[in-house]
């Protein structure tokens, strides 16, 4: 294995996970979906992506597995417990959107604004 695809599969998996955690989202009116384009629908950016330190174990005791998506498994429960934290308040539905977001009622459609806690 090259360690150094092992940590990019890693890095890119949070990346995804994030996206799901926070961003994307189909969204519908009426039955209809309103953001059926690639540019309405929003992803991470580069932007969006913090810094990463990947550290790989080299665990001779176990066979070696996929990286390539495991490690979006955790994202969601590790967002929400940090948003609990800093909120108090416990969401239950992904994305948690940011304030100006579409789904939020204001601005554009990816406008990046402060997370807010959703109501329960």
């Amino acid at each position: 294995m090259n360690p150094d695809h092992l940590k990019n599969q890693v890095e890119g998996s949070v990346v995804m996970g994030l996206g799901g955690a926070l961003f994307e989202a189909v969204q519908f009116d009426a039955g209809e979906v309103t953001n059926p384009k690639l540019s309405l629908y929003r992803v991470p950016r580069f932007s969006d992506a913090p810094v990463l330190e990947t550290v790989l174990l080299d665990r001779k005791d176990l066979p070696s597995a996929g990286a390539g998506e495991t490690p979006i498994i955790g994202l969601a429960p590790a967002v929400a417990g940090a948003l609990f934290a800093a909120t108090g308040t416990r969401r239950r539905s992904l994305p948690w959107r940011r304030r100006g977001s579409a789904r939020s009622g204001g601005g554009k459609a990816g406008q990046v604004g402060r997370l807010r806690p959703a109501r329960q």
